[in-house]
């Protein structure tokens, strides 16, 4: 299977970003993609954190909702919808919410981001659950080449949550990596995960400087499950596309089978 992580660099108006994603979309599925993933805050970066809770929309009917089914139907392609804001109980928050949707444009898994970034050095500062509703599901979906986990950004810091997955052949990333954090820990801790799951890692990042001063990291990528990173791209929008063999991965995991050698109930 060939797949795609959709690099941008989003604006705070929605609209360009619509037309942005459709563009790079249609430049994956051109180059041959059959699944491609947005990144997070693909749909709105505000000028300020607050901006997105405005955009929320009730799970099931929206614009960006229709977006997303519309071009995966469209394009015959899975789509991993990256982030949208979604409606939570609480008016000043939203779910920060990853749709994928199939081919024939229906919503097969929703992941609500669980882990929520809180970041201070101070020149930066970031608390996203000023804003953010916690998910509390870990998610993954089938696919024709097996399990696909589900994690947005800072969830990449938390190990414990993809293997709690299961055995994956795919781990998909939305992320808008900060670049301070970024430059120093992205992508170490993007083939980390790929190297101790076995499987690879599609990460999908938001990458230049926003309207509001906001410079992110970029790096959008797939590394297999080695640990080699396979394609990338710096920075500025684009995609970044390359397959996954799955022979390959069952070589890796036949020749080193970490994941039978796991034990959890040792005695002391």
């Amino acid at each position: 299977m060939k797949v795609a992580a959709i690099q941008m660099v989003s604006a705070s108006i929605p609209d360009t970003n619509l037309q942005t994603a459709e563009r790079l979309l249609k430049l994956a599925k051109a180059q041959g993609a059959e699944l491609a993933v947005l990144p997070e805050y693909w749909s709105i970066m505000g000028l300020r954190d607050a901006d997105k809770v405005a955009f929320a929309e009730q799970p099931g009917k929206g614009a960006l909702q229709t977006f997303l089914a519309q071009m995966a139907k469209d394009l015959q392609m899975t789509i991993v919808g990256g982030t949208i804001p979604l409606q939570s109980d609480d008016s000043h928050k939203i779910y920060n919410a990853c749709l994928v949707f199939d081919p024939n444009g229906i919503q097969i898994a929703r992941y609500d981001k669980i882990h929520l970034f809180g970041f201070t050095n101070g020149e930066e500062s970031y608390q996203e659950s000023n804003t953010i509703q916690a998910g509390n599901d870990i998610v993954s979906f089938d696919s024709a080449i097996g399990k696909v986990g589900l994690g947005i950004c800072y969830d990449l810091r938390f190990p414990e949550l993809f293997r709690n997955m299961g055995a994956c052949s795919l781990l998909v990333l939305p992320a808008a990596f900060t670049y301070t954090t970024g430059q120093a820990h992205w992508e170490i801790l993007l083939r980390a995960r790929a190297i101790e799951n076995q499987c690879y890692v599609l990460a999908s990042a938001q990458g230049g400087t926003h309207d509001s001063g906001r410079r992110t990291w970029g790096h959008s990528m797939l590394i297999d499950p080695w640990g080699k990173v396979l394609n990338c791209l710096e920075e500025g929008e684009g995609v970044v596309i390359a397959d996954l063999d799955m022979d390959c991965m069952q070589k890796i995991r036949n020749n080193l089978p970490a994941l039978k050698h796991r034990r959890f109930a040792c005695s002391s």
